[in-house]
């Protein structure tokens, strides 16, 4: 038997429009991203990847593209569950700053660093810092000690896997078609679990906005086919290989 997982990154939203360091906090999608979001919807619908349960995180521009997906292949009853595991990487005192002049005030290598390094976390988010999102009543219940002040990507991976294996595997052992509708940084760290990416190989993984990608595991819920990443992808080819490329390029700044 094998299960099926969707992976949807959210669609563009204004702070990435604005090329401002975004993170946790809760900036929304541009009419592109709303798009986007609902165009992963269609392909959904036409390739007949019917989700049965949808998982997002707590952030309205992850929350938005499911339900823009979701109307748009007449899946929105379907029950959903949030958590702040799924969120995006916390991003420290970076949050709100324009990334040009970021990396003319630090440097283009430091900042390289910080944004795509596995273990390199950038400045911890300082409390006059205005956009500092860790008061926002929605992580309330979060727990002081396990509420970020600034992530890597290896932490992003040591918060979301208790959710994959605690939440998400349960729907997928159930014979649910699940539907993860998160982030750039969240996904990144469910797909190098997934395929055993390395650490020195996942800073290369660009995962596209608004284009599903679909994982078929087996009752170890490891991939069923070995193949890359951009094999497993609804859309054509092509049109992933720019979607890809162009992330890559907002990557580099």
């Amino acid at each position: 038997m094998s299960h099926t997982l969707v992976l949807l990154r959210h669609g563009q939203s204004v702070w990435n429009l604005e090329n401002l360091f975004t993170g946790w906090y809760d900036a929304p999608l541009t009419e592109l991203g709303e798009h986007e979001a609902r165009t992963g919807g269609e392909l959904l619908l036409e390739k007949g990847v019917l989700p049965d349960t949808v998982h997002t995180s707590l952030q309205t521009r992850a929350i938005r593209t499911a339900e823009l997906a979701l109307a748009a292949c007449d899946r929105s009853w379907i029950p959903v569950r949030r958590h702040w595991r799924l969120n995006e990487r916390h991003y420290g005192d970076l949050t709100g700053r324009d990334k040009a002049e970021t990396a003319e005030k630090y440097g283009d290598d430091q900042v390289h660093i910080w944004r795509r390094s596995y273990d390199t976390p950038p400045p911890a988010i300082e409390a006059d810092n205005r956009f500092n999102p860790n008061d926002d009543p929605r992580y309330a219940h979060v727990p002081p000690e396990l509420r970020p002040a600034s992530e890597c990507l290896k932490d992003v991976v040591e918060r979301m896997l208790p959710y994959w294996f605690d939440a998400i595997v349960p729907d997928l052992a159930d014979g649910h078609t699940v539907l993860v509708a998160a982030h750039g940084n969240s996904l990144r760290a469910l797909v190098k679990h997934l395929d055993h990416i390395s650490d020195d190989e996942i800073p290369g993984l660009n995962i596209p906005t608004g284009q599903p990608l679909v994982y078929e595991l087996d009752d170890d819920f490891h991939p069923v086919e070995d193949k890359p990443v951009s094999e497993r992808y609804l859309a054509d080819p092509d049109e992933v290989a720019a979607a890809a490329a162009a992330v890559e390029a907002q990557a580099k700044g």
